[in-house]
C-alpha cells in the first residue's frame, strides 16, 4: 500500500496566551527576566516578543483569575491551507468559529482538541518591523539582542496535558498533519504516555503527556511553555538569574533522554510554568522512524542529573485544587496556592 501523502498546511508554532492571577509580577518575568519586548497591550492583555520572533509577538499574557493556557495560534502555509484544514477540523466537529483576528493577525479560525485545549489558526500576518532603537545591524536579524535577563531567542514549543494521549495525537495527525517524532508507551505497548509531535524540523513543537490527575476525562490544562535559547551555558547562565531573583526552580539543568535538549523548568509568578530549552536535534529525513520509549527506558525522562520532581507529574495549570499531594505541592511550588 502505498505510504500516505502527507499534510504540509501548517506552518508553524507562532504565539500562544498564557493567563495569569498575577499580571504586573509576570510581565516582570518575562520582560526583565526572560528578556522580551513589550509591543502592545489591548483590554486585560499585553503582547511580548523575543528578539528572534518574525512575527510581531510570540506571548500574549492575560489577566485571569487562575493560571493557565488562553490560546495556542497555528500560522497556516497559505490561505488555501486554512481553508483545507478548516475544513477538516470542522467535519471532526472541533471548530469554534471563525474572529476578525488579534492584533498582528487577519482572519482566524478559532478551535479546540479533542481534550479541550482552546486553539486557533491563521495565515494574515503582520510582520514586524524593528524601530530605529532596537534595529539590528544584521539586514536578517528581526531584531537586536535585549541584552536583558535570559535573553530568550524565540518561542520553542509547548506541553499539553491530556486525558487521552492517543486521542489528542490522531488529532493532531489526521487533522493538522503533524509528524510524530518520539513517544513514551507502557504495558507492553498498549498505554499511550506520550508523544511528541512537530510540523517543522525541530523535534517537537507540541508534547502531549498524560494528566495523572485527570482519571481519563479531559483535561485542557498547560504542563509548561517552552523558550529557546542557542546552547547549554544560556541554559546555565539562566539558573543563575533566576537565583538572583528570587525564581523557584522546579529542575535543572539538566538534559533529557527524548529530544536530547539541555533544560531548566521554574515558574513565572502567576503559575505558569516555564523551560529554558536548548541543544536539542533537528529532523530532516522526511521518512524519519518514530522513537518509541519503555518505562525501563524512560527513566523519568532525565539522561543525566537528578530524577525529576513529584511536583513536574502533579503540578500543571489551571491547577486542581482539591490536590491529595497540596502540601507537598505547596513546598515545591511556592508561588501559587490553587486555594
Amino acid at each position: 500500500m502505498a505510504a500516505k501523502e502527507p499534510v504540509l498546511d501548517i506552518a508553524c508554532l507562532d504565539h500562544i496566551e498564557l493567563l495569569t492571577p498575577k499580571p504586573e509580577q509576570s510581565l516582570w518575568f518575562f520582560r526583565d527576566v526572560i528578556g522580551m519586548d513589550e509591543v502592545h497591550r489591548h483590554g486585560q492583555s499585553v503582547y511580548l516578543r523575543c528578539y528572534n520572533d518574525y512575527a510581531q509577538y510570540s506571548l500574549k499574557l492575560t489577566e485571569a483569575k487562575l493560571p493557565g493556557l488562553g490560546n495556542v495560534s497555528w500560522r497556516a502555509m497559505s490561505e488555501p491551507a486554512l481553508a483545507r484544514r478548516a475544513e477538516a477540523i470542522s467535519e471532526a466537529g472541533l471548530a469554534r468559529g471563525w474572529s476578525n483576528g488579534d492584533f498582528g493577525i487577519g482572519r482566524t479560525l478559532r478551535f479546540e482538541d479533542p481534550d479541550g485545549h482552546k486553539m486557533e489558526l491563521f495565515f494574515e500576518q503582520e510582520r514586524y518591523r524593528a524601530p530605529p532603537d532596537k534595529a539590528s545591524s544584521l539586514k536578517n536579524l528581526p531584531q537586536k539582542f535585549t541584552g536583558r535577563g535570559v535573553g530568550g531567542k524565540r518561542i520553542d514549543h509547548l506541553a499539553l496535558l491530556c486525558g487521552s494521549v492517543a486521542k489528542v495525537r490522531g488529532f493532531f495527525q489526521d487533522q493538522l498533519g503533524f509528524r510524530l517524532r518520539e513517544q513514551v508507551l507502557y504495558n507492553q505497548g498498549r498505554t499511550e504516555i506520550g508523544s511528541w509531535m512537530s510540523v517543522t524540523n525541530v523535534h517537537h513543537n507540541v508534547a502531549l503527556v498524560t494528566d495523572v490527575r485527570a482519571q481519563g476525562g479531559r483535561s485542557g490544562r498547560l504542563h509548561h511553555y517552552g523558550i529557546w535559547v542557542d546552547n547549554r551555558d544560556e541554559v546555565l547562565r539562566a539558573a543563575d538569574i533566576y537565583r538572583e531573583n528570587g525564581i523557584f526552580i522546579e529542575a535543572g539543568p539538566s538534559r533529557h533522554n527524548l529530544s536530547q535538549a539541555f533544560y531548566l523548568y521554574a515558574y513565572e509568578p502567576g503559575g505558569n510554568r516555564v523551560e529554558v530549552y536548548s541543544s536539542s536535534f533537528l529532523i530532516f529525513a522526511p521518512d524519519y522512524e518514530v522513537i518509541t520509549w519503555n518505562e525501563a527506558e524512560r527513566e523519568g525522562g532525565v539522561y543525566w542529573g537528578s530524577k525529576l520532581p513529584d511536583s513536574f507529574l502533579n503540578y500543571a495549570t489551571p491547577p486542581i485544587a482539591a490536590d491529595p499531594k497540596k502540601a507537598a505541592l505547596a513546598r515545591e511550588v511556592p508561588i501559587f496556592d490553587p486555594q
